[in-house]
């Protein structure tokens, strides 16, 4: 009801019964446990196995840990090909979540198969400080934070540094200059304040943005004061790309010494992780 002076004023009807009022609470209380019950399907669970776990609890055994999350096909790609082939490393736990796009969760004690979308961790043996996590899995959006709070925080705050490398279509980058097709792929660089060093690509120009997981996880590091780097490749196809791999090369030559890259992979493993399964179909052929 309004009065003259425009002022709203709610009215109460006593023709309301009690009973109304009691199904009304009814229903709450069955919306906040299905609520509960939907936030529980969606937590985000973080599996070490059992020496690294332990080695990741006490600070004595893990100092100075270099963690490198590559996220998107593109980027776990070049994890492949370049990193993970070309040194030891043995699979030491994986994260497990589900939603609509991911059902990794259906069973979160048991690591991704070959193949299947998920995220993996990794630790190189001759240098058990470098740790990988290799995301090929969707993360919805309100699965970001606590992402990013499961897995860093999984890990010593004390002596860590995060590199991320993240792929991206190159319809999403913004400049005033008119960007073709061939200057992709191309890098930009975003870092925390607590980052110091020389970085091999430009910093990512305004009013660009970052969004997604590598955005949350370089939040996370902010907030932290953790020193952390994010290298945003923009390419211009959109299913992993041999060329748009091999952009990475640089980086982590020149952030991290310890991890060796494999120059040359084989064609055996570009051709599977370049292959599309996805067939689509074209009207002109």
């Amino acid at each position: 009801m309004a009065t003259f002076f425009g002022e709203v004023i709610s009215v109460y009807s006593r023709a309301v019964e009690e009973d109304d009022y009691d199904n009304t609470e009814e229903e709450n209380e069955e919306d906040v446990q299905i609520r509960r019950e939907i936030e529980e399907k969606r937590e985000v669970h973080v599996r070490w196995c059992q020496v690294v776990s332990k080695a990741l609890e006490s600070s004595e055994n893990l100092n100075r840990i270099h963690l490198i999350i590559a996220v998107g096909q593109n980027a776990a790609g070049f994890i492949s090909a370049h990193v993970l082939s070309a040194a030891d490393w043995a699979q030491v736990g994986w994260v497990a979540l589900w939603n609509e796009r991911s059902h990794g969760s259906k069973r979160p004690d048991t690591a991704p198969l070959p193949g299947e979308p998920g995220c993996v961790l990794y630790q190189q043996d001759s240098c058990p400080s470098v740790l990988i996590c290799q995301c090929t899995g969707y993360v919805a959006e309100d699965q970001l934070f606590q992402w990013a709070e499961r897995v860093l925080g999984s890990v010593q705050k004390r002596g860590l540094s995060v590199t991320v490398l993240s792929d991206c279509p190159l319809a999403e980058y913004k400049s005033p200059d008119y960007m073709t097709s061939s200057g992709a792929p191309f890098l930009r660089a975003l870092k925390t304040s607590m980052h110091v060093g020389t970085l091999p690509c430009p910093l990512l120009e305004l009013p660009n943005i970052i969004t997604g997981l590598p955005a949350a996880v370089l939040s996370h590091c902010q907030v932290h004061r953790i020193p952390a780097v994010l290298f945003q490749c923009f390419t211009d196809v959109i299913h992993p790309d041999s060329v748009t791999m091999e952009t990475y090369k640089p980086i982590l030559s020149s952030l991290s010494a310890s991890v060796k890259l494999e120059a040359s992979p084989s064609t055996e493993i570009l051709q599977r992780l370049t292959r599309i399964n996805d067939s689509q179909s074209n009207i002109y052929t």
